[in-house]
């Protein structure tokens, strides 16, 4: 699946004085013909995509379609397949923040109701990189709430992820053959000194976490101890390791330069640049969680030769080639945005108005010259890969055949499969 995106982030800033809307400042909202129409132009069919959500959701199963609408009846039309990005580090005013505790099951309501309204949707990104939207607006003090303690950081984390289950199980009622890719940063860390080797080894530890919750799977005894002192309960944790959702799942993870970190003594950390890369971080998360995995983002600025992006295009497209030549079930690759992106220089902190050079088109719907050079790369391994293993084929349902007998059949029996599936959890 080769895909890319529609920048969407939200987040308020600025003690929540101001919101960072990407789809107004990238120009989405006035260009959105045109930039379905680049989608063809480039040769993809798989976009990840989503209502703005604080726009949409404008209260307690209170909903406001018109745009998602226009913009999915057109997605249907052209039958590209939309990857379902329904929260992009933010939410509407009226929950607030990430420490709400209501916001979890407020947002498996506003699934559910957006899968009855768009049931030939199939794939879905239900909460983007959980681990970084818990960090930066809880940790980092950047975003939302603004919180800097391990407790805000938990306390967003185990908001995060439970909306993301609850999601998952609610778009199931609805679309039992309902596939989620995951979209999570692929993070390393890296001690400097023999000193910074403890800090390094948590940090590498922490990563996990969203994952883990996500996919009901164990955390190690130092994270375990982490999440109890810092506000997560027993009964809390116990249902995450219910969770028996991960059979749905593909591991979609990021990677960007800046996802490698060199860590000091004291704990602190910086972008270390590339040093292991993707091939060997994604081993990493594969080994743990056996799941088929998909490179969800990616992208770098274009710098002042002209082919910093379309050499980081082929760096990482060669990462993904080895890591599924060495057994790694790998089924997509996305460069991430189709169009740049603003004031990401400052990761959405400050706005400058800065236009962040890194996608596939400019802002002013010229194409690039990485676009040019994914066109290409489209165009060369479309028909090449899917012909060495057709066992690593999604079962994907473009829209166009939402309604045939065979597709209907299949979901009926998904359906069925699912309510085993409900039936064994509830024993």
């Amino acid at each position: 699946m080769f895909a890319t995106g529609i920048e969407n982030s939200i987040p308020k800033i600025k003690g929540g004085t101001i919101r960072v809307d990407q789809m107004e400042s990238c120009g989405h909202y006035r260009h959105w013909r045109t930039d379905f129409d680049l989608l063809d132009d480039i040769g993809i069919r798989y976009l990840r995509y989503g209502p703005p959500i604080h726009t949409t959701l404008i209260g307690p199963e209170r909903y406001d379609w018109e745009f998602a609408d226009i913009t999915f009846g057109e997605l249907f039309r052209r039958n590209i397949v939309p990857i379902v990005d329904l929260c992009h580090f933010g939410v509407p005013d009226w929950i607030g923040d990430f420490q709400n505790p209501d916001f979890p099951e407020q947002f498996a309501r506003y699934a559910h109701a957006f899968a009855r309204r768009f049931p030939w949707v199939q794939l879905y990104t239900p909460v983007n990189e959980m681990f970084i939207c818990a960090q930066f607006s809880a940790k980092f003090g950047w975003w939302n709430e603004e919180g800097t303690t391990d407790q805000t950081f938990v306390t967003a984390l185990k908001h995060i992820v439970k909306a993301n289950v609850l999601a998952m199980k609610a778009i199931l009622e609805v679309r039992a053959d309902a596939i989620f890719i995951q979209s999570e940063s692929s993070e390393y860390f890296h001690a400097e000194n023999p000193a910074a080797i403890k800090p390094a080894e948590i940090e590498n530890s922490k990563r996990f976490l969203s994952l883990d919750l996500n996919y009901g799977h164990r955390v190690d005894s130092e994270m375990y101890e982490y999440l109890m002192d810092n506000g997560m309960t027993r009964e809390e944790y116990h249902f995450f390791l219910s969770n028996r959702l991960r059979h749905h799942c593909i591991l979609g993870n990021d990677y960007y330069w800046t996802n490698e970190h060199r860590v000091a003594a004291d704990g602190s950390h910086r972008a270390s640049g590339e040093i292991f890369g993707y091939s060997e971080i994604t081993r990493q998360y594969h080994h743990r969680y056996r799941l088929p995995v998909m490179h969800t983002e990616t992208n770098i600025v274009e710098g002042p030769n002209g082919d910093e992006a379309v050499n980081w295009l082929w760096k990482q497209w060669a990462n993904v080639l080895r890591v599924r030549n060495d057994g790694v079930p790998t089924v997509g690759f996305t460069w991430y945005s189709l169009t740049d992106q603003m004031d990401w220089d400052t990761a959405l902190r400050e706005p400058n108005g800065h236009i962040h050079p890194v996608g596939l088109y400019d802002m002013n719907r010229n194409i690039r010259p990485v676009g040019r050079c994914y066109k290409q790369l489209i165009k060369d391994w479309r028909d090449v890969l899917p012909a060495e293993s057709i066992c690593l084929t999604v079962p994907v349902v473009p829209p166009s055949e939402h309604q045939e007998p065979t597709v209907r059949r299949l979901q009926a029996e998904a359906r069925q499969l699912r309510f085993q599936e409900v039936a064994t959890e509830a024993r």
